[in-house]
């Protein structure tokens, strides 16, 4: 199914993505939430589900904001309108809404983050904001208005006050009411403010967008586990200066070429971006691997299908004569000619077992396989996980 109606990936990509709002009409018809109200409220309750209330006026003042877990009492003391629910990572937990995400695969798997849902009463809202991150927001019941305004920036003034970042200027540019199945896009940094018109569900497909902060030390780490004393600042293009104690642009020019020169490694980017993006979100929620004594075809063999984890995350790099396995920020390495696996697991959720096995090139990759079934990164859909 594509669920970029009218538009193509191409027109999308090209046109959109990263750039401007589109809304796109009825881009799932006739979809059907995943989880009623209370099966929401259900999952609010548990203690290692991450769930938020945003009241418009609530105990704290303007937009007030609690976390969960939450309690029946809690709901009982909410306001009948104008207050909104919000249950992040519901694809951890829920396998249909991992399933919704594959349809999202013609952005890089490795870029989507999580599928969160919003369930708001009438007038229920989370205060004009902005996001870091591309979004895809997917009416799924009900109808809620989507106001949009300007791009937003580190200068941009919050409310003082609230506990969440409200925008303290809303400078209006379109409006849209949303029907299920209609879907609105938006790029990151753009102001954006959505309004429950009567009660509501609202999908938000996320896109995780690594902020320097996080590739940082990665790549710091990366540098000294490759760098040498050989490697040093150089001047052999030293001109005379008139001040002994200057330190001039072209030293700073020869030290970015030094650091420069020190992560232009393509492999190593690579590898970087591969362990950080398949991280789990949520590691606390991994179940402890076992250790199990058949081989990885074996393994494989004792069932007709295999699904990826509802937690994890895969992507691969190509190389000269290598190719690179990224899992759940693990990485292995392996010869050229299994590079189809790689492309097998990275890009599908449900496997057949002698499609994996027949793409099986190296004794490496079946004891990689081994590896991800011992870890429960692939599973067996028929069998839980204690069983």
């Amino acid at each position: 199914m594509h669920v970029l109606g009218e538009l193509s990936i191409e027109e999308f990509l090209r046109d959109y993505w990263h750039k401007k709002p589109v809304l796109i009409r009825n881009a799932w018809a006739d979809f059907e939430p995943l989880l009623s109200s209370q099966e929401l409220a259900g999952l609010s309750l548990e203690q290692e589900i991450e769930s938020r209330i945003v009241e418009e006026e609530g105990k704290d003042g303007p937009w007030s904001i609690r976390k969960g877990p939450f309690t029946e009492d809690d709901y009982l003391e909410l306001p009948e309108n104008k207050w909104t629910l919000l249950i992040q990572g519901v694809d951890q937990w829920i396998p249909e809404a991992a399933d919704l995400l594959e349809y999202f695969r013609f952005i890089p798997g490795w870029r989507i983050d999580d599928l969160m849902i919003s369930y708001a009463t009438d007038g229920g809202s989370v205060g004009p904001h902005y996001d870091q991150y591309d979004v895809f927001l997917l009416q799924a019941e009900g109808q809620r208005e989507w106001r949009t305004g300007q791009m937003c920036g580190e200068d941009t003034p919050f409310m003082k006050g609230p506990k969440i970042r409200i925008l303290e200027n809303f400078e209006e540019s379109d409006r849209w009411v949303l029907n299920p199945g209609d879907m609105l896009y938006l790029p990151p940094a753009l102001a954006h403010w959505g309004i429950a018109r009567g009660e509501c569900q609202t999908y938000s497909i996320g896109f995780r967008a690594p902020a320097l902060t996080e590739l940082a030390p990665l790549v710091f780490d990366d540098v000294m586990d490759n760098a040498s004393d050989d490697q040093r600042y150089a001047d052999p293009d030293l001109p005379q200066q008139s001040s002994t104690g200057l330190i001039d642009t072209a030293a700073a020019q020869r030290l970015r070429k030094l650091l420069t020169d020190a992560i232009s490694d393509d492999e190593r980017l690579q590898s970087i971006i591969g362990r950080l993006m398949t991280d789990p979100k949520y590691a606390e929620h991994v179940p402890e691997a076992v250790a199990l004594e058949e081989d990885g075809r074996t393994l494989l063999a004792q069932s007709d299908n295999w699904k990826r984890a509802e937690f994890s995350r895969f992507a691969y790099s190509v190389h000269e004569d290598h190719c690179r396995f990224y899992a759940m920020g693990q990485e292995w390495v392996l010869p050229a000619g299994d590079q189809p696996l790689l492309s097998l697991l990275s890009d599908n959720r449900s496997y057949e077992a002698q499609v994996i096995i027949s793409s099986i090139h190296s004794e490496d990759a079946e004891k990689m396989l081994k590896s991800l079934i011992e870890q429960h990164f692939i599973y067996d859909p028929e069998v839980e996980y204690g069983d």
